[in-house]
C-alpha cells in the first residue's frame, strides 16, 4: 500500500478541500543598506522560477501579488551591490510574507562593478565552519519535532548522544562549550530541563515559527561573540505583521501552543507565543516513573522610530515541573529509574533590549539584558520524605547575569570594521547538601556558597575584499576577563586573535581558511565551590580555559541550488578542570540531566580534537532538496596519568542523509537517516556491589581508572515525516505525521541493579540479596546484575497547526 493511501486511511480529512485556495499570496518587504539603513530604490525583485518580480519605489518598498500559495526562492539585486536570494518563503493567503533585504555594497572597479552571489551564506568573518539554516528547513525536518538542536544533528561534525535529548556536542567539544544568540541577546540555554553547568536538555524551548534563520559557527567565530569554545548559534527572528492582527494555533502529541503578532500603532510590531506540555498525562498512561511538564512564552517588540534608530525587546523563559510516578514501581527497570532519578522543579528567562542607530557609514548596536536560571533537585532513599534521615539530595542554585554590550560596525572605502566592548554583573549562589560516594568511600557535602563577578571584555575586526573580490581577509582579536581572581583580571592573558581567509580560486570553488585562540570561562558551579568556608577552585587556581582551532577546506558550488565542502579542523584545548573528587575533566560530562562541575577541580587537562568533514546540500530544487554529511572525528583528552584518552563524545563516525520531496497538492514527505559509532564508556568498579556504597549510591560506580575503555554499540535510526497544508482565503491548516525511530533501534548505556528474586511477569517481588552476609558490615555486598537502559521504541507523532 502506497504511503499516501496509509495516511489517508488514518487521516481521511486529510483530503478535504484540496481546491479551496485561491491565488491571493502576496511577498512583501523593504531593501535597505546593511549598514545605513538607508532604503535602496529601483532595486529588482524576481520570484525565481516564475516571471512574477517588483521594482522597490523611492522608500525602498516593494509587493508582489496574486501568487498561488506555496514556497518560493526570493532573490533581490541591485547594481553596486552584492545580490541577496531568500530561500523557501512560505506564501500563504491568510498574510503576506514579509521579506525585508539588507544589501552590503560590492567593491567598485574601474570598468566593472563586480557582484557575487552565493547560494549559501558566507560571511568575511567567517568564511568557513558556517551554515545557515532557515525556518523551512527547521519545521519540515523529520524526527526533529520543530526543534534546532534536533535539526543540527543533520550537519557534518554534530555528535549526539542519548537520542531523547538535545546536547550539542560540536567537533568533539562538551556540551557546554556552546553559546546562543537571539537578535543579538545572548541566551544562556534553549532547552527544557537544563543541565545546569551543560547546555543541553530534552525538549527546545524556541518558537521556531518565530525564527526566521539560523546561523551555525562551529569555527571561525567573530570577534563580538565570546565564551564559545566549540559553536555559536545566531537566531534572528522575523518581525510581527504590521497589516493586521493573527497568529497561530498548534497541538500535537506532546504539547499546545498559541501565538499572536500583529502592529501596535503605526511603528511598533509585536510577536508573543506560549506553549505547554501534557507529557505527564501520556507517561503516567503508558507506566513511566516520571512525569515532566513544561512550559514556555516568548516575545519580540520592535519600535521603528525613524529609519535611523530602532529598539527591539525581547523576552524568553521557561517553567519545567519533574515529578516522579510513585504508582509505576512494579518492573525493574522501573524501580531503578524511581531510585535515581531527583524531583527537580527549574525556570529560566532571559529579556533584552537591542537598539540600533544608523549613521552614514555604519551603525551602533547597544545590548541591555538580564538572564536567570533557579535550578531545584531533592531526592530521598526509598522516595520516602517523611524523616530527613532519608535525605539523600537537596540542591537549590541560581545564576543571574545583567550584561551590557556596545558595538560599532561601519565601513570605510573597501575595509569593514567592527569594535566593541562588554560588561557583565553575575550573582551567583548555590545550596548543597549530597551523600555520594568517592574514593575514599561515601561522604556527605553540606555547604553554601555565593559570590558576585564583574566580566569586562574589548574586541575588534577588520575585513577587506580585494582582487575583484576574489579575496576576502578578516582579523580580528578579542580580550576577556573578571575580577573573580588575580589570574582572570588581566585581560592580556587571555588575548584572543583570530584570522580569516577566503579566496575564490575559480567562479565556483573556494579555498577557505581560520585560525584563532578562543576562552571561556568555566562554569558557575566550578567557581562557586565552596569547602570550610572557602572557594576551593579558586585557590586552585582555576582559569579560562583555552582553545586554539585551525580550520581549512574547499566549497564548490553548482548550478543548481547546492553545495560540496570538504572541511578539517583541530582543535587543542589547555587548562580544562580537572575534577578531582573522580579524577576525569569536566570534558566527559554534560550529556546527561542534573548538575555537572559542583566539585574541587584544578586547571590540569589539556585534550585534542581533529577530524574531517563532507557536506552535500541540495537546497528546494524542482520538489526536491537533501542534506548528505559525513564526520570522521577524534576527541581526546587527559586522565588522571596525563595520557591522552577517548572523551565520552569520540564518535568517530557519522553519517547523516536528509532527503525529502515535495508533491502536488501540497503534499510533502522527508526522511531522515543517522548512523553514529559507539560512543566511548567507562566499565563499573568492584567497588559499586558493597553495601555501604550502594546503600548511598544507588547505582553502579564508574572505574575512572578504565577512563572510557569501553564503547556502547553503534546507533543506526530512520526518521519520517509527512506534510499535507491547505490554504484558505482567510487562514492555513498544515497536519502532520512525524515517526521518530521507524526501525526501533535501541543503543543505551549499561547499568547495574539488584539482583532479586521476580515472578512470573518479570517484577521483582524479593529484597536485596547480601551474597556474603558473614562478613564484616563494611566488606558486605549485595547480589547486582546488569541491564540496559535503552529505549527501542519508534515515537509517532501527530499534529496540526492554523494560521489565521
Amino acid at each position: 500500500m502506497s504511503l499516501s493511501k496509509i495516511v489517508q486511511a488514518v487521516f481521511p480529512f486529510f483530503f478535504f478541500g484540496v481546491s479551496l485556495f485561491s491565488q491571493t499570496g502576496i511577498v512583501k518587504g523593504k531593501i535597505t543598506d546593511a549598514l545605513t539603513n538607508e532604503p535602496i530604490p529601483f532595486a529588482n525583485v524576481l520570484l525565481l522560477g516564475t516571471d512574477k518580480g517588483a521594482t522597490t519605489d523611492i522608500d525602498g518598498a516593494y509587493e508582489i501579488s496574486g501568487l498561488e500559495p506555496g514556497l518560493y526562492n526570493v532573490r533581490a539585486s541591485y547594481l553596486g551591490y552584492s545580490g541577496q536570494t531568500a530561500y523557501e518563503i512560505q506564501v500563504a493567503n491568510a498574510k503576506p510574507a514579509e521579506v525585508d533585504f539588507r544589501l552590503e555594497e560590492a567593491i567598485k572597479d574601474l570598468e566593472e562593478v563586480v557582484v557575487k552571489a552565493s547560494p549559501f551564506r558566507k560571511t568575511e568573518e567567517s568564511p568557513v565552519s558556517l551554515r545557515t539554516i532557515g525556518v523551512a528547513e527547521i519545521q519540515r525536518n523529520p524526527g526533529g519535532n520543530r526543534d534546532i538542536s534536533r535539526v543540527v544533528q543533520s550537519l557534518p561534525g554534530v555528535t549526539t548522544t542519548a537520542s531523547f535529548r538535545n546536547d550539542l556536542i560540536i567537533r568533539g567539544g562538551a556540551p557546554n562549550e556552546n553559546r546562543f544568540f537571539l537578535d543579538d541577546v545572548e541566551v544562556p540555554n534553549i532547552n527544557h530541563f537544563a543541565t545546569q553547568g551543560a547546555s543541553g536538555g530534552p525538549v527546545g524551548l524556541i518558537n521556531v515559527n518565530f525564527i526566521r534563520e539560523v546561523d551555525f559557527y562551529s569555527g571561525a567565530f567573530p570577534a563580538n561573540r565570546g565564551n564559545a569554545l566549540s559553536s555559536v548559534f545566531n537566531f534572528r527572528q522575523r518581525d510581527g505583521r504590521d497589516d493586521r492582527f493573527g497568529g497561530n494555533f498548534m497541538v500535537s502529541a506532546t504539547d499546545i501552543g498559541l501565538a499572536l503578532e500583529g502592529p501596535i500603532g503605526e511603528k511598533v510590531t509585536f510577536l508573543a507565543s506560549a506553549r505547554r506540555s501534557y507529557l505527564q498525562f501520556l507517561f503516567k498512561a503508558l507506566q513511566l516513573p516520571f512525569l515532566p511538564t513544561y512550559n514556555d512564552f516568548q516575545a519580540k517588540v520592535k519600535y521603528r522610530i525613524n529609519k535611523k534608530n530602532e529598539l527591539t525587546f525581547i523576552g524568553l523563559g521557561a517553567i519545567d515541573q519533574f515529578e516522579l510516578n510513585l504508582d509505576a514501581n512494579e518492573t525493574e527497570e522501573q524501580q531503578f529509574l524511581l531510585n535515581q532519578l531527583p524531583v527537580n522543579p527549574q525556570w529560566n528567562y532571559t529579556n533584552g533590549l537591542a537598539y540600533r542607530h544608523y549613521g552614514e557609514h555604519g551603525f551602533w548596536l547597544f545590548v541591555l539584558s538580564r538572564n536567570m536560571l533557579n535550578n531545584e533537585a531533592e531526592k530521598y532513599a526509598g522516595n520516602d520524605d517523611s524523616s530527613e534521615e532519608n535525605l539523600l539530595l537537596r540542591y537549590r542554585s541560581q545564576e543571574a547575569e545583567n550584561k551590557l554590550r556596545i558595538e560599532n560596525t561601519f565601513r570605510l572605502g573597501d575595509l569593514k570594521f567592527n569594535y566593541g566592548a562588554g560588561y557583565e554583573y553575575v550573582r551567583y549562589n548555590n545550596s548543597t547538601f549530597s551523600r555520594i560516594f568517592t574514593s575514599a568511600g561515601p561522604q556527605t557535602v553540606d555547604y553554601s556558597s555565593a559570590f558576585d563577578l564583574n566580566k569586562y571584555a574589548l574586541f575588534a575586526q577588520a575585513s577587506r575584499k580585494l582582487l575583484k573580490e576574489r579575496l576576502t581577509l578578516s582579523l580580528g582579536f578579542r580580550m576577556d576577563a573578571n575580577d573573580y581572581s588575580e589570574e582572570m583580571n588581566n585581560p592580556l592573558e587571555q588575548f584572543s586573535p583570530r584570522f580569516s581567509l577566503s579566496y575564490a580560486l575559480t567562479n565556483r570553488l573556494s579555498f577557505n581558511f581560520n585560525t584563532g585562540i578562543y576562552y571561556q570561562l568555566p562554569p558557575y558551579t566550578v567557581l562557586g565551590y565552596q569547602e570550610d568556608g572557602r572557594f576551593v577552585n579558586r585557590d586552585n587556581g582555576i582559569r579560562f580555559v583555552r582553545n586554539q582551532h585551525l580550520v581549512a577546506g574547499l566549497e564548490f558550488n553548482t548550478a543548481s541550488d547546492s553545495r560540496i565542502t570538504v572541511e578539517g579542523y583541530y582543535k587543542y584545548y589547555t587548562d580544562y578542570p580537572f575534577l578531582l573528587r573522580d579524577s576525569l575533566t569536566l570534558a566527559n560530562l554534560g550529556g546527561d540531566f542534573g548538575v555537572v562541575g559542583n566539585e574541587p577541580a584544578i586547571p590540569y587537562a589539556d585534550g585534542r580534537t581533529y577530524g574531517m568533514e563532507v557536506l552535500l546540500q541540495q537546497r528546494l530544487y524542482k520538489g526536491l532538496y537533501g542534506i548528505l554529511a559525513y564526520t570522521l572525528g577524534w576527541s581526546e583528552f587527559q586522565d588522571k596519568n596525563g595520557n591522552f584518552v577517548p572523551s565520552s563524545w569520540d564518535a568517530r563516525h557519522i553519517i547523516s542523509l536528509t532527503a525529502g520531496k515535495k508533491f502536488g497538492k501540497n503534499w510533502e514527505a522527508g526522511i531522515n537517516w543517522r548512523f553514529q559509532s559507539g560512543l566511548p564508556r567507562t566499565p563499573f568498579s568492584d567497588a559499586s556491589s558493597l553495601v555501604l556504597n550502594w546503600d548511598v549510591n544507588g547505582r553502579g560506580i564508574p572505574d575512572y581508572s578504565r577512563l572510557n575503555t569501553l564503547r556502547n554499540n553503534a546507533s543506526n535510526a530512520i526518521d519520517i515525516r509527512v506534510d499535507k497544508k491547505w490554504f484558505f482565503d482567510k487562514w492555513s491548516l498544515n497536519v502532520f505525521l512525524d515517526i521518530e525511530n521507524v526501525t526501533g533501534n535501541a543503543v543505551g548505556n549499561e547499568q547495574l541493579i539488584l539482583d532479586r528474586q521476580l515472578d512470573e511477569d518479570g517484577n521483582p517481588v524479593g529484597g536485596a540479596v547480601i551474597v556474603n552476609p558473614d562478613a564484616p558490615a563494611s566488606a558486605q555486598r549485595y547480589l547486582l546484575k546488569k541491564i540496559n537502559d535503552a529505549t527501542g521504541t519508534p515515537i509517532p507523532s501527530i499534529g496540526l497547526m492554523i494560521e489565521i
